[in-house]
């Protein structure tokens, strides 16, 4: 095997990079413009929403949004302050704390979320016939369980 990809190979890698760059790009932009929210802001917001109770542990959410430890922290507290999430102690194990969605945070994902959705929708969906995202959704699954089994593999070989 060759140590570069062939032609097909890098065009398509190329291709996934760009569109993710610009998708995440545009989103962001429009998400800034439209909620006055960024884009990892709605993130956050969007996982707890959908969590039981609306709370996770701050561990649960960083692998979720695979974030680095500190990251999480500081957004955490940007996010604390503005009144969208709270920090709560976990009885279980007091080093790992319960991130819970506060009343303004479900306030501020409702609001954001249809103009977003809509966003969504005209930059990918449009873009792409029924065949196509289910192709898409199906190649992006098998690619991350390939990484899956790849890291569950070393994590394995280490041990």
């Amino acid at each position: 095997m060759s140590d570069w990809l062939n032609e097909d190979e890098h065009r398509t890698w190329r291709s996934v990079l760009r569109m993710h760059a610009q998708l995440t790009a545009a989103l962001a932009q429009a998400l800034k413009t439209d909620s006055d929210m960024s884009i990892s802001d709605y993130e956050v917001l969007a996982i707890l929403s959908e969590a039981p109770d609306r709370v996770l542990r701050a561990r649960e959410l960083r692998c979720e949004l695979q974030w680095e430890k500190s990251r999480l922290a500081h957004h955490i507290r940007r996010m604390e302050q503005r009144g969208y999430v709270r920090r709560d102690a976990c009885t279980d194990d007091l080093r790992a704390p319960l991130i819970r969605l506060t009343e303004t945070g479900l306030g501020a994902i409702r609001a954001a979320a249809p103009t977003h959705v809509a966003r969504v929708r005209e930059l990918f969906f449009a873009a792409l016939a029924p065949a196509q995202a289910r192709a898409m959704r199906e190649a992006a699954e098998a690619v991350l369980e390939n990484v899956a089994r790849h890291a569950e593999n070393e994590t394995t070989e280490e041990n």
